[in-house]
């Protein structure tokens, strides 16, 4: 089988990271596996996994034109006989391109948390959580799986890197509650919570010794750089560290003492046994607990808040376990158990191949006109939406991650 997988970027994060890890599993598996897109941060990890790399143009406004024809000439120039896309711009993209023009099989991952509803009912989706598989197979989509975000249980345990040289840099120390958190610095669906994660930290390092990492980079930097300023002048001792990016953040988790997080990250922070409290929007923060696992199972590594109290609610969290290091521990040894049961790597790759297999046994892999002519209706409504909200300057950037489109999930039935 020779497949063609395109992430919706080839920057740092959640999905991205995902999609390059399990072509190196399919590949891995016996198939031949090469990645397209616009160059980018994880080209290195493309490189080291071994993995073809095959160059995208610039996409400017999506779905692009340009990126579409470019994937109908990858195609034909070297026979591919899937197209993986991830998430809704790459999937249309891959749809309108070598979809349309060669008939070739495309099956889309959406591990936003909502689905667009322009994407075709007919095609073949892959989603994260039990929940929006749910409501996308009452929508009528004919074709859902359910591939919870894996991770690789060898690569992220514990013990798994060295720390030293991450904690002298840093200056973590053995006196202090470490706490870290990776990830993309966004305005949407980060921002909010990065900046309760700093207050919260801040009024506990009032009385307590504790430090907050936070590892990642991306559009809210400066504002995050800012409040982390504010609360380290005020206490006049570094609390709070912004590190940017790291390409490989496994020394980062491993030396946290508690981990902040959601989606994938959460889940890595899991696998290097260490308590997590789940961050989410409107003031959304809980601890994994045997209680609470059965939550997140349902609706992902996410949840959505009463819209206030998100600093408390989390200062609360932390100073139980801040005065409990058997209770860290404990719920350190569960998260690790949850993934290594649950979201392991062997499992997520055996459900790809299966969708693959399933998209490749069909008859006909031309979505239906009927359909293609109602996802491309309801495409042209959200473009214009969209632009509306660009003069208003209401836009989101990282639109099917906002809470404000939650409803979107799998569109109206």
């Amino acid at each position: 089988m020779h497949v063609l997988v395109y992430p919706h970027d080839l920057e740092i994060g959640g999905s991205q990271i995902n999609a390059v890890d399990l072509a190196a599993a399919v590949a891995g598996a016996g198939h031949e596996v090469t990645v397209f897109g616009v160059p980018g941060p994880l080209n290195d990890r493309i490189e080291g996994l071994g993995l073809a790399f095959r160059e995208a143009p610039p996409p400017g406004r999506r779905p692009s034109a340009v990126v579409a024809r470019a994937l109908v000439d990858e195609v034909r120039a070297r026979r591919f006989d899937l197209v993986h896309a991830y998430e809704w711009p790459p999937s249309m993209e891959a749809l309108l391109g070598p979809g349309l023009a060669l008939g070739t099989p495309v099956v889309s991952t959406v591990m936003s948390m909502g689905v667009a509803d322009f994407l075709p009912r007919t095609l073949p989706l892959i989603v994260g959580t039990r929940q929006i598989e749910r409501v996308c197979l009452a929508a009528r989509r004919s074709n859902v799986r359910l591939l919870e975000p894996p991770i690789d249980t060898r690569e992220n345990a514990p013990g798994s890197v060295p720390t030293g040289e991450f904690r002298s840099r840093w200056g973590l120390t053995p006196e202090d509650l470490n706490i870290v958190v990776v990830s993309r610095l966004a305005q949407e669906l980060k921002r909010e919570g990065l900046l309760e994660a700093v207050a919260a930290v801040g009024q506990l390092a009032r009385g307590e010794r504790v430090r907050l990492l936070i590892v990642g980079d991306g559009p809210a930097r400066a504002e995050l750089e800012a409040a982390a300023a504010s609360v380290n002048n005020t206490l006049g001792r570094d609390v709070v560290t912004l590190t940017g990016a790291l390409m490989d953040p496994r020394p980062a988790y491993e030396s946290a003492d508690v981990v902040l997080g959601m989606g994938s990250s959460a889940l890595r922070g899991m696998a290097f046994a260490k308590p997590l409290v789940v961050q989410g929007e409107a003031g959304f923060w809980s601890l994994l607990t045997p209680e609470t696992l059965p939550t997140f199972l349902e609706q992902g590594w996410y949840g959505i808040g009463p819209g206030g109290g998100g600093a408390e609610r989390l200062t609360s969290a932390l100073r139980t376990l801040h005065t409990d290091a058997s209770l860290r521990r404990g719920l350190g040894d569960f998260a690790r158990r949850v993934v290594c049961e649950r979201f392991g790597m062997d499992a997520a790759l055996q459900v790809q191949l299966a969708s693959y297999a399933n998209v490749l046994a069909r008859p006909k892999h031309r979505v239906p006109a009927a359909d293609l002519s109602r996802s491309l209706a309801r495409l042209l409504t959200y473009k214009v939406k969209r632009k509306a909200e660009r003069r208003a300057g209401t836009v989101a950037a990282d639109d099917f991650n906002a809470r404000s489109h939650q409803s979107l999930l799998a569109g109206p039935a």
